[in-house]
């Protein structure tokens, strides 16, 4: 009998390779953990930062002996054929920056159709702030204006419900998340930096956390009042430090 394909993404609040924090490296070997591989293929999507040359630098620094390292750059693309190029790809890792130029660009490029095609065939789909953000349907942003967290309900949707990443960390995310859900923004994952939501076949599987002190809630309106409800990692799920 035929293996069944399993679909996952890793959502990550913030922190991860680009930022090389050793607290997160249980958090990262996590991830590249879930594609079963000893030394994975990733493909690095750095659109959302303008295909930043450092942050491709930094990339390859962190991954160096732990994967096989790929770069998807569109804006100065030189992949032909994005369909061939992710089938050689374990896993996608998409990097933080501007949400809203991220899914624009990819749009244009016909790139989130290829990604959901190699998704269906069981590439393992991650990324970090904008790079987390685009798979669900709405998110906080400060593409529009550093150092807010604007709504955005224009995502992939690939994940339901909305993603709010650096939720304490950065001091607009909490109250700006807050209001927008109590002005009908819908419910929200809300995720910090050293922390992930693993989800499988768009259903959440659990946080992962590499931090003691990061967490992942769920902001929801309930009864008129807006609420934060804690999410735990499922029954018999280790943490990324305990991995």
């Amino acid at each position: 009998m035929a293996r069944r394909t399993v679909r996952q993404v890793v959502a990550l609040g913030g922190g991860g390779f680009g930022e090389q924090v050793q607290a997160d490296r249980g958090l990262e070997d996590t991830l590249l953990g879930l594609t079963g591989r000893d030394e994975p293929r990733v493909c690095f999507v750095p659109t959302a930062s303008g295909d930043a040359d450092s942050y491709v630098e930094t990339m390859g620094d962190a991954l160096a002996g732990r994967a096989r390292l790929s770069v998807l750059r569109l804006f100065a693309r030189e992949v032909v054929d994005l369909d061939a190029f992710l089938a050689e790809q374990d896993l996608v890792y998409v990097g933080g920056g501007s949400t809203v130029n991220l899914l624009a660009v990819w749009r244009a490029h016909g790139l989130d159709t290829a990604l959901r095609r190699a998704y269906e065939r069981g590439v393992v789909m991650s990324g970090v702030s904008a790079g987390a953000n685009c798979w669900f349907e709405r998110c906080t942003t400060d593409s529009w204006l550093v150092g807010n967290a604007d709504g955005l309900r224009d995502g992939l949707g690939w994940l339901p419900g909305g993603f709010c990443p650096h939720h304490r960390s950065e001091p607009a995310r909490r109250p700006q998340l807050q209001a927008l859900v109590a002005g009908g923004f819908g419910e929200t994952y809300a995720v910090d930096d050293g922390c992930a939501l693993h989800f499988v076949d768009e259903q959440l599987v659990g946080p992962i956390a590499s931090r003691t002190d990061a967490r992942a809630v769920l902001v929801a309106e309930r009864d008129g009042v807006v609420v934060e409800e804690g999410l735990q990692p499922a029954a018999g799920r280790p943490t990324a430090g305990d991995a």
